[in-house]
């Protein structure tokens, strides 16, 4: 007997809202660091570039990546959201529109990082 079943898959929306909240996290503990970081200045321009080496860190760089990728999902997303709220046909297209926002993250996001991470190599 063989059996069709293949496992869950979890709707569209459902990822995409998951994802679009973690992206939004993501955008905001960065702001609260950089919120930090510019605080540092009022201690003075040499507190401030005590810091300036944890920029280089190559940790810090790929951090720094998964913050791009968050903002450039979230913004995205953002817009496909948009579509489906204020268009009135945009419930019939939201499928092909996570699709698309994915291929455009894709198109958008591999050659930002290839460049992002080339000082690392």
């Amino acid at each position: 007997m063989v059996s069709n079943y293949r496992g869950y898959r979890p709707p569209q929306g459902m990822v995409s809202w998951a994802l679009h909240r973690l992206a939004g996290l993501g955008v905001l503990v960065f702001l609260l660091l950089h919120i930090v970081d510019i605080f540092a200045v009022g201690y003075g321009p040499e507190a401030f570039n005590e810091l300036l080496f944890i920029y280089r860190h190559p940790v810090f760089r790929v951090g720094e990546l998964i913050l791009v990728a968050g903002l450039y999902y979230h913004a995205l997303n953002g817009v496909r959201i948009i579509l489906v709220d204020f268009w009135s046909q945009g419930w019939k297209y939201e499928r092909q529109m996570f699709q698309a926002v994915i291929a455009l993250f894709l198109l958008t996001f591999i050659p930002t990082a290839l460049l992002m991470l080339r000082p690392l190599f």
